[in-house]
């Protein structure tokens, strides 16, 4: 790889990490390629950026960035994931493959400029999604006019039911 390639590499990436809301610092030694694979394939269903880059364009193209931690985990075979608006999605998958592969290993993240731990990286993984967030929001959101509607709807039931039994009660 000549000097100009790097060059590119860098800025490229150095793009991608300054629109990134999370990075996430794996040391894949040891994984097959088709586990690495099947792990790009489900990191690229949710949007996420998978790659293994060289340590030295990974420092150069970090600085500047709110990813500029991550340069102190930078030994070793290193893979970065970079994720765009869900978070959670990519720090499930990547713990999920973690505990499966045991030469799989999880370094570190930076969260919108937070440095995060292995531990707090799982924590996050427990999170719920952002679409079951949202879900959840809007459940909360129509329970007041559910509750509403069957109350409303309760009252004329009630009568209907009265009527009945003074029916019944009148035909016997």
């Amino acid at each position: 790889m000549n000097r100009t390639e790097k060059e590119q590499i860098v800025q490229e990436l150095a793009e991608k990490l300054s629109n990134t809301k999370a990075a996430f610092i794996a040391d894949y030694r040891g994984i097959n390629v088709e586990q690495v694979t099947q792990l790009r394939r489900e990191l690229v269903a949710v949007g996420v950026d998978y790659r293994v880059v060289k340590n030295s364009l990974l420092r150069l193209a970090s600085k500047e960035t709110s990813v500029a931690e991550l340069e102190k985990f930078c030994a070793g075979p290193t893979a970065i994931a970079m994720a765009g608006d869900d978070v959670v999605a990519p720090a499930k998958i990547l713990t999920k493959f973690a505990e499966a592969i045991e030469s799989f290993e999880l370094k570190a993240a930076v969260l919108e400029g937070k440095l995060l731990s292995v531990d707090e990286i799982t924590a996050l993984s427990k999170l719920p999604s952002r679409e079951e967030l949202l879900a959840m929001a809007l459940s909360s959101m129509n329970a007041p006019v559910s509750n509403l509607v069957g109350t409303f709807a309760a009252i004329p039931r009630s009568l209907v039911q009265v009527l009945g039994a003074i029916a019944e009660s009148k035909a016997a």
